[in-house]
């Protein structure tokens, strides 16, 4: 990116942009002028509802063409967004709502529940609602939420996004973001090199992650027209792909899994010069039947919210210098950031060719080193090998799963004694979640679908086990914990 600030660039295309399509939704293309309107819209209720500018905004992000004029219209402004997933039961929005403590809640008409109005209100926050129907975008303060409280409210601290990790650590947290670290949005999709930018680009990454926030900021500052997909569908994708002729494709592990599961034709992608993505381990078989059924080179790369997009990966060039030869690493560091790996006891870095525990540090972000659980070797060509993760995270198509959150949610339920949560390998995401459940003696053992639901009211849908076993008694060692060797050997 150039010297312009990315709110200034951003201002200047959605002012600017006038009657040339953005965003491709559905069926219909919306121009930047209405993407404009629409946050002008919100610029004015949120005045009308007395919110300062100095107080941040919750916002139930969902992937649907009047978030992206939320997101573009917050980032060109002053405006701080707090990001709250949609994709969670309403309790557990409203919780979430709660726990902000927002002068104001943004969210999607179908979001807005007796739970969310409640939590809202509770919370002394104004209320807007947008929507979309029969091509129209309606903007909208809610009933009753018509005037911010008097707070205190959470204070906005900056320019600033919190973007929702994958949950590494637990429920997934706010990772707070200055709104100038998405200048990586670009380096992130293009892996570094502006030469590869293109007319169109698709959407396919939930907005409450860094992946569709990423995709959504670069694609405006290169004033590409973008295909937004509310879910992801290799249908769509696909006649995207074909339709606008696009160079390159950016998805998930599971996505090309589900790509090739679909049996896509090669003429369906014959446009693709390359491929990449990053938010999750891909296996080297998936990558090598990929290239050679599109005969395209699918380059890897890795990522995380708290790095503002991606800090390694392989790109064309390096490619073409280095062909198979570094086949499972996940590429060198691009422009902006660095990386080593240390030992985790004593902080110091280890020689090439050691393990240890990865850090980075990017530019744009301060001079401090960000330690991450991912476990990686650095060779002598400066290429990294990740080797798992320190936390036992479970990668679920991109999302990422700490089983001992899941056993905490489980042993909510009254019956439930003890529970432990493993990931199993799956041929499309990866892997999943699945849970041993030990019982109370003295009550009856509940359905599956009852604890698939305590885990789904209390967390984000992807923490949800696949699988839920009962048991007599969970296997356990001299020291009473559970031996999770022999929790695999049960779904064996």
């Amino acid at each position: 990116m150039t010297n312009v600030s990315l709110s200034a660039g951003l201002r200047a295309v959605l002012s600017g942009g006038g009657a040339n399509h953005a965003i491709q939704f559905g069926e219909r293309w919306y121009s930047w002028s209405e993407l404009h309107e629409t946050w002008q819209a919100v610029e004015a209720l949120l005045d009308s509802a007395g919110v300062p500018m100095d107080a941040a905004l919750a916002f139930v992000a969902r992937s649907r063409v009047q978030h992206t004029a939320v997101i573009l219209g917050a980032f060109s402004g002053e405006r701080t967004l707090s990001m709250i997933y949609a994709l969670q039961s309403p309790t557990v929005i409203a919780r979430d709502i709660t726990g902000l403590n927002a002068a104001a809640v943004i969210a999607d008409r179908d979001d807005w529940t007796p739970e969310a109005i409640a939590a809202a209100r509770g919370a002394g926050s104004a209320g807007i609602s947008i929507s979309s129907a029969g091509g129209n975008i309606r903007v909208e303060l809610v009933a009753g939420l018509e005037r911010a409280g008097p707070g205190p409210h959470r204070p906005a601290g900056g320019h600033d996004i919190e973007v929702l990790s994958s949950g590494t650590t637990g429920t997934p947290k706010r990772v707070r973001l200055p709104v100038q670290a998405f200048t990586r949005a670009v380096a992130s999709m293009t892996l570094g090199d502006d030469s590869q930018s293109q007319e169109v680009s698709v959407l396919p990454f939930p907005f409450s992650s860094i992946g569709g926030l990423l995709g959504l900021t670069g694609g405006a500052w290169l004033r590409q027209r973008m295909v937004l997909l509310e879910k992801f569908s290799v249908e769509k994708y696909v006649e995207a792909v074909r339709t606008y002729k696009i160079k390159s494709m950016g998805v998930s592990g599971s996505m090309y899994r589900l790509i090739l599961a679909a049996k896509v034709p090669r003429e369906s992608l014959a446009s693709l010069q390359y491929a990449f993505g990053g938010s999750e381990p891909l296996e080297p078989e998936v990558m090598k039947t990929f290239e050679e059924t599109y005969g395209v080179p699918l380059l890897w790369g890795y990522g995380a919210t708290e790095y503002a997009g991606t800090v390694l990966a392989w790109t064309p060039a390096l490619r073409k210098e280095f062909g198979l030869a570094k086949q499972g690493s996940v590429g060198r560091p691009l422009a902006g950031a660095e990386v080593r790996v240390i030992d985790e006891d004593t902080g110091r870095e280890v020689p090439r060719g050691a393990q240890g525990n990865l850090e980075v540090r990017v530019d744009v972000l301060g001079p401090d080193w960000i330690r991450s659980t991912d476990l990686a070797v650095m060779d002598e060509d400066g290429f990294v090998f990740l080797h798992g993760r320190g936390d036992r995270a479970i990668n679920r198509g991109g999302f990422k799963v700490l089983p001992e959150r899941v056993a905490e949610a489980l042993r909510l339920h009254p019956a439930v004694l003890d529970a432990a949560v493993i990931g199993l390998t799956d041929p499309i995401l990866g892997q999943v979640p699945v849970a041993v459940v030990e019982c109370r003696p003295d009550m009856a053992a509940p359905a599956t679908e009852e604890l698939q639901q305590v885990v789904r009211d209390n967390l984000p849908s992807h923490h949800v086990p696949k699988r839920v076993l009962v048991v007599d008694r969970l296997p356990r060692t001299a020291s009473l914990k559970v031996e999770l060797a022999n929790l695999h050997k049960l779904f064996e």
